[in-house]
């Protein structure tokens, strides 16, 4: 069998594998199907027959590398036919047998060499073969990072960072299992402020996601401001987190708050099912160790541990922390919307420095919070408000459901007929 030699091929195959961290079995994959695109690209050119070529056309052709000659050969599958009639697909008996297969049928398929010269393959076949080996390696590490990062989304790894690319910090990642680094992007939105972003500085990150598609740059999307590394920095440091005796119920952060003249801040809510723990002293620690030790990681983010509640009211004034609440007033549970009643010198405090407390608490919460000044409060005059708001919602309602049980009628009216014209035509049938 002829075969075009490639000098270096091993010594390629090596250098590839090692500089892409890349098995050598999948470089071989991407040099196989890149020489098969340059023989195609090399048909084409020299199409004498102005044949069409479908998509599918050469799907019957395929390439042997051999590695040790360093070289390859280029093979046809074709079927054994008494008239050609596409000598790339078909090959006439009397040939085969004329080669030697005397016990050759009709309608069987052989492996022929199709081999061209050394000199014919090609510049023109050459450049697609570079273009195309290319473009198949990228395929491969991307798909080895997805196989490898993938069920590792939603955990927190170890970054360090490498270059900084228009406002992301490109950062290079390692997902523990003795593989090679491999490149993240931390975009401006997912970094903190009070962050250092030097060359070979290391943080801890939080994997938002892997993504899977063709795009340029790196493929995973880290963050520094996401919740979930809030989370893993205390079930880490936290004993009692790890063994399920507190449970984080809640958590709300603002790790990029819309005004540079407020600072980061995080609300978190615990609870516990053991009476003789304080989830909220669990958290924080002896003298506060344990939550320092997540506020330095962080970069000195403001952190507020509450003790959560399955009353809205308690856990509504917990949320509020550090402002001391008077009174929690659930004005309309179905839209979830209340009032608290602070004194006037916990007003500030309640609501905080531009209004990041108690949104922080609303989201905590799920509840929309209005705070309120309790000495200048009427309790009669907001009841009556509401209570209008809330015969206005009920009329509504039942309207809208009056409508949508006469809508049903109709459909059950109409699905009744249809099934018995079924049934009639099946009884026909």
């Amino acid at each position: 069998m002829s075969m075009v030699t490639l000098p270096g091929l091993k010594d390629l195959i090596e250098n590839i594998s090692r500089e892409r961290n890349l098995p050598r079995v999948a470089v071989q994959s991407a040099i196989r199907e890149a020489l098969l695109k340059g023989y195609e690209r090399y048909r084409r050119a020299q199409n004498l027959e102005r044949r069409q070529f479908d998509e599918d056309y050469f799907d019957n052709f395929d390439v042997q590398l051999d590695v040790e000659d360093e070289g390859f050969r280029v093979v046809a599958t074709k079927t054994i036919v008494e008239a050609v009639s596409n000598s790339d697909h078909e090959i006439a008996l009397q040939q085969v047998q004329e080669m030697g297969g005397d016990e050759a049928q009709l309608g069987q398929e052989v492996v022929l060499d199709v081999t061209p010269d050394q000199g014919e393959f090609g510049r023109m076949a050459a450049m697609q073969t570079k273009q195309v080996l290319a473009q198949k390696l990228r395929d491969q590490q991307r798909q080895m990072v997805q196989e490898e990062f993938q069920d590792l989304e939603g955990t927190v790894l170890q970054a360090r960072v490498l270059r900084f690319e228009r406002q992301s910090v490109i950062m290079a990642v390692n997902s523990g299992f003795g593989q090679p680094e491999v490149e993240a992007e931390l975009p401006k939105r997912e970094q903190l402020p009070n962050d250092n972003y030097r060359a070979n500085a290391t943080f801890k990150i939080y994997l938002k996601k892997v993504s899977q598609g063709q795009q340029r740059g790196p493929q995973l999307l880290v963050s520094r401001s996401d919740a979930g590394l809030v989370v893993y920095l205390f079930a880490n440091e936290v004993p009692e987190i790890e063994d399920e005796v507190v449970r984080i119920v809640a958590v709300a952060r603002e790790a990029n708050p819309p005004s540079r003249h407020v600072g980061p801040r995080t609300k978190i809510a615990v609870d516990t099912l053991d009476r003789d723990v304080d989830p909220v002293g669990a958290c924080i620690g002896a003298r506060g160790s344990r939550i320092q030790v997540v506020v330095n990681e962080l970069r000195g983010e403001k952190i507020d541990v509450i003790r959560w509640s399955p009353d809205p009211a308690t856990y509504i004034a917990n949320a509020l922390s550090p402002a001391r609440v008077d009174e929690v007033r659930l004005m309309d549970p179905e839209t979830r919307q209340t009032h608290v009643l602070v004194a006037e010198d916990q007003l500030s405090l309640a609501i905080g420095k531009e209004g990041q407390n108690v949104r922080l608490a609303a989201r905590l919460t799920g509840w929309k919070i209005d705070i309120k000044d309790k000495a200048k409060y009427d309790h009669a005059a907001e009841d009556a408000k509401f209570a209008d708001v809330r015969a206005q919602y009920t009329s509504e309602v039942d309207d809208s459901d009056d409508e949508d049980l006469e809508d049903k009628n109709q459909e059950d009216l109409f699905g009744d007929k249809n099934f018995d014209e079924n049934e009639e035509e099946l009884n026909y049938q």
